[in-house]
């Protein structure tokens, strides 16, 4: 099994920490979506990360199928999110939010180095949409009192918001705000030694 993409994608990320939490045994292909395209191809025509290729040559992409594959493997006692009802649910928005948010660091990334003529309507979107998110997972955070986003083990809730805001950390700095409680997320996230592990500094495309 490997997966491909590299660790300074909060997608690619968040699926390796969840592999290494579940003890699945896999390889990293560190493709990059721009250097290595044509590696990357014959697995997913999107060219896209992440994307994981099974020991069966069977190919799962984007972070949110692949982690629906490694739950059922896991099992329902194992996996990292409740397998139905309110608190599926609850956990699924959080980690909406969080891609969501990591989805718009990304492409505000872009649009300031792959584009010469900027647009100032989507940049100022793009920072709305960023700080209103960063909002609302500050208030969801500050309401609960459990070590967890969900309770008192780590679920795919916590992992998918702490890479998603070391992304925004790391690319956009100034943007993060005054949140105290996900910055003592992310910190209580970054701690642990499996996010040591599954971990890359930012390397914009050449």
């Amino acid at each position: 099994m490997f997966l491909i993409g590299q660790y300074d994608s909060p997608f690619v990320r968040r699926v390796g920490i969840a592999l290494k939490l579940y003890g699945v045994a896999f390889e990293q292909k560190p493709w990059s979506t721009f250097a290595d395209a044509d590696k990357i191809a014959p697995f997913n025509p999107l060219r896209r990360v992440p994307t994981l290729v099974l020991d069966s040559g069977e190919v799962l992409i984007e972070s949110a199928a692949i982690l629906d594959y490694l739950d059922e493997e896991a099992g329902p006692e194992r996996a990292m999110i409740a397998d139905h009802g309110p608190d599926r649910r609850r956990a699924l928005q959080i980690c909406a939010l969080a891609t969501g948010l990591a989805d718009k660091a990304v492409i505000l990334f872009y649009e300031g180095v792959l584009h010469q003529e900027k647009s100032d309507v989507w940049v100022a979107r793009c920072k709305t949409q960023i700080a209103e998110v960063l909002g609302v997972l500050e208030q969801d955070r500050v309401a609960r009192t459990t070590p967890w986003w969900f309770g008192e083990t780590i679920g795919h809730a916590d992992i998918a918001v702490a890479c998603a805001l070391r992304f925004v950390r790391d690319v956009h700095p100034a943007l993060f705000g005054d949140h105290p409680a996900l910055l003592a997320h992310a910190e209580r996230c970054e701690a642990m030694p499996v996010f040591a592990e599954i971990s890359q500094a930012f390397s914009p495309p050449a």
